[in-house]
């Protein structure tokens, strides 16, 4: 199946000429990286991996001219600000902040490190920069998306499971791009024929509210991007699986961990355009002239054994677009 890759940024980043790279400081420099994942987790893992690699092909090798302080805080937010708070006294020259949570845990920190953000789904309506073409300040990233694809999850929901006129919303109402995903979801609601409730995503209710709205039948999920998601990808699906509720997730690790169907950009291709802006802040590149990069590239992921328990039968139109599909 074809593969697309996340460009955002790649272009931009790589046009540093070869004596450059070779010319590294005298002193050892540091990057703290705050990782919104356990530090068991495989997708975390893939992640550090990329970010590390990217670095290492630009001229930066641990242990001789760079030192990773890594902390993991698995999406709870005391770990946020108590290892944003270490990372900082650390006197890194970068900060890397992996979802909203953390980059704000790190700006309360620190309004002059250089912080570089990944997987922010609105960075301006969340304040950490001041636009996406001149952040401002000490901060800059990468974006997830734009909030015109969260319509199209219902889209696919309804061609993967027909029958379906019923979906929950699963959205964290706290995060200031969840306002946005909704609204994008309900424009296109009408047209499509469907119904949409709203379940408030967190560990202590989710089970109970999908079982709620599963009992009134013709029922699917869509499940907007949230650091909550990101970090209890396994949870989510399998409540969707023990309740046999069709689901569109935003991001192909849902589908990896069972889900049904994903639609989004690749949750881990954005670390080397991340790694390589770091790369240009340490050569000595300031954040706020650096613009916020979005992906320009989706990818489709299709699991057909889930479609099977599920009795559902994935269309040939959708499986032609795929860009993985797990048999």
């Amino acid at each position: 199946m074809r593969r697309r890759e996340f460009l955002g940024g790649i272009g931009a980043a790589t046009a540093w000429p070869v004596v450059a790279r070779g010319q590294q400081a005298d002193r050892v420099r540091r990057i703290g990286l705050l990782m919104n994942l356990n530090s068991d987790d495989p997708l975390g893992q893939v992640r550090q991996k990329s970010f590390e690699q990217e670095l290492q092909e630009r001229g930066w090798e641990l242990g001789r001219n760079l030192q990773i302080d890594i902390r993991w805080a698995g999406g709870v937010s005391d770990r946020d600000r108590r290892y944003a708070g270490e990372l900082v006294a650390l006197k890194p020259d970068v900060l890397v902040a992996v979802t909203a949570p953390v980059v704000s845990a790190l700006q309360k920190a620190t309004s002059t490190i250089p912080i570089v953000f990944v997987s922010v789904l609105d960075p301006v309506a969340a304040g950490f920069v001041a636009s996406l073409a001149r952040p401002g300040g000490n901060v800059t990233g990468f974006s997830l998306f734009e909030y015109g694809l969260s319509g199209k999850w219902l889209a696919l929901l309804k061609e993967i499971a027909p029958t379906v006129t019923r979906a929950a919303i699963l959205r964290d109402p706290g995060i200031a791009s969840g306002s946005g995903q909704l609204g994008a979801i309900q424009s296109v609601a009408p047209s499509l024929g469907m119904e949409l409730s709203m379940v408030a995503i967190n560990a202590a209710d989710i089970d109970r509210a999908v079982a709620t709205f599963a009992q009134g039948g013709n029922g699917g999920l869509i499940v907007t991007a949230s650091p909550f998601g990101a970090a209890h990808s396994a949870l989510i699906t399998e409540i969707a699986a023990r309740h046999r509720l069709p689901a569109v997730y935003p991001f192909r690790y849902f589908v990896e961990a069972g889900g049904l169907t994903s639609y989004g950009p690749d949750g881990t291709s954005e670390f080397r355009p991340a790694a390589a802006y770091v790369d240009r802040i340490l050569r000595g590149a300031k954040p706020a002239d650096l613009p916020v990069q979005t992906p320009t590239q989706y990818e489709l992921w299709v699991n057909l054994k889930t479609a099977k328990v599920l009795g559902l039968t994935a269309p040939p139109t959708l499986l032609a677009r795929a860009d993985q599909v797990i048999e």
